[in-house]
């Protein structure tokens, strides 16, 4: 194909993602926002994932790639059965998980490989979504360029998990957990193009990956402002927070959350939290939680009278019910320690709800200044985080002006339609590349 046909007419995409819920996580969501709106802009957009399979919209492709799906509820960690091994890439992937380790990248990036191999000509690129498998490495050809997303570095995930191991055990375990994150720095530092979806993130790459500056390229991402905007209809409910915590990890900030919760209702007894997210049965989320007589069926009522229980968790949403309990809330909030780039933020700041978030990572890229779009607090600090919070439950006109101006920021910022028309540029820059020097490696 010559630099020209890839510059003049729609692209034939391979869009790779080794997970892809679209209710946990940010990768699924990444998946089917950005295919939808490449499809829209023409482009023909083949996603190929494994489980928990994505949610795609209309006139998107989905080529499922099994894996073992060895975490899946209701038994993660499980063993299976020998007739379910269909070759050796299986098997590797068993036994990494009863190693301690975590497979899928690698063992996606070897499916990933073979698909591709079978399927020449079928496309015009390849883009991978954070997967950095040694697999990769094998499908880029002269006529068939790669480019990855990288959300932001693993390695900021094992770093914070490990700061807060407390024991030996523990820590080993972190260690073997993250292994991955050293094949993932190989294969980063030799693949053409990274996009990344803010600065932090880029910093964090170079700095943590050893990826060259000039390879990487921002593409900020966004809301999907056809869900989630207001709606005067949904009523307010007094008093309620909501925040989006996928994991029960360190990195979410959720126990400083939780913490906060416990000092602001001191004062005001119907300040209650809904968490889009899985409860924790165990952990530091639930220890505190049992702690503090936060949990279910054991402080349910907030005071006020309404038999709200003061944290409530729920999973497995629609958009459009996560965008009506967006709406519900006086308050959103985003309470980690690091972000990459913050869509719960975004999604709240479109629905025009009044948003605190922590300065931790690219959060203040996304929620803007202090004072302006948000209130922003030190990450890690649950006396801050209650301070703000009160604050605003208790101020309606400053929480009409905060989300009147974030939704502004947003509209003007962070939507799909322009992630996905800078991606395609950056798509069309590499197709030139590739075919002004073919075979070009990358060191």
């Amino acid at each position: 194909m010559t630099a020209e046909a890839g510059l003049d007419r729609p692209l034939r995409i391979a869009l790779l993602s080794y997970r892809g819920n679209p209710f946990c996580g940010g990768q699924g969501v990444y998946v089917r926002h950005l295919s939808r709106e490449l499809t829209r802009l023409g482009h023909r957009v083949e996603v190929i994932g494994a489980q928990p399979y994505p949610v795609l919209d209309d006139g998107v492709t989905l080529t499922e790639l099994p894996s073992l799906d060895l975490y899946r509820e209701p038994d993660p960690f499980r063993t299976p059965a020998l007739s379910e091994h269909r070759d050796w890439i299986d098997v590797l992937e068993t036994a990494t998980m009863w190693t301690g380790g975590f497979p899928e990248p690698l063992t996606f990036s070897l499916r990933a490989r073979r698909l591709l191999a079978a399927r020449r000509g079928d496309f015009d690129i390849v883009h991978d979504n954070q997967t950095l498998g040694y697999g990769l490495l094998g499908t880029s050809r002269p006529d068939l360029p790669l480019i990855t997303t990288i959300h932001h570095p693993i390695t900021v995930d094992r770093r914070l998990e490990l700061a807060s191991a407390t024991t030996a055990r523990r820590r080993m375990s972190v260690r073997r957990w993250y292994g991955f994150t050293r094949m993932q720095k190989r294969v980063a530092r030799r693949l053409p193009t990274v996009l990344t979806v803010s600065g932090t993130s880029r910093r964090e790459i170079v700095e943590d990956l050893g990826v060259p500056a000039r390879r990487i390229h921002v593409v900020p991402i966004g809301a999907d402002t056809r869900i989630f905007h207001p709606d005067p209809a949904v009523p307010e409910v007094p008093g309620r927070i909501v925040t989006t915590s996928s994991a029960d990890v360190p990195l979410k900030g959720l126990i400083h959350l939780v913490e906060a919760l416990a000092k602001l209702r001191t004062e005001q007894p119907d300040a209650h939290l809904v968490v889009v997210g899985t409860r924790p049965s165990r952990g530091p989320v639930a220890d505190a939680l049992r702690r503090f007589g936060l949990g279910e069926g054991t402080a349910e009522d907030t005071g006020d009278g309404s038999g709200r229980p003061a944290v409530r968790f729920v999973k497995g949403i629609s958009d459009s019910e996560l965008a009506d309990l967006v709406r519900s809330a006086q308050v959103a909030c985003v309470p980690s320690l690091y972000e990459g780039f913050s869509l719960p933020a975004a999604e709240a700041m479109a629905t025009g709800t009044a948003l605190v978030a922590t300065t931790g990572g690219a959060t203040p890229e996304v929620a803007g200044p202090d004072g302006e779009t948000c209130l922003a607090v030190p990450p890690g600090d649950s006396g801050a985080l209650a301070a703000a919070l009160g604050r605003l439950l208790a101020d309606p006109a400053l929480r009409a002006r905060l989300a009147a101006a974030g939704r502004e920021r947003v509209l003007s910022r962070f939507t799909w339609e322009q992630a996905a028309r800078d991606t395609a540029g950056h798509y069309r820059a590499a197709l030139a590349e590739h075919a002004a020097h073919p075979g070009t490696a990358k060191g």
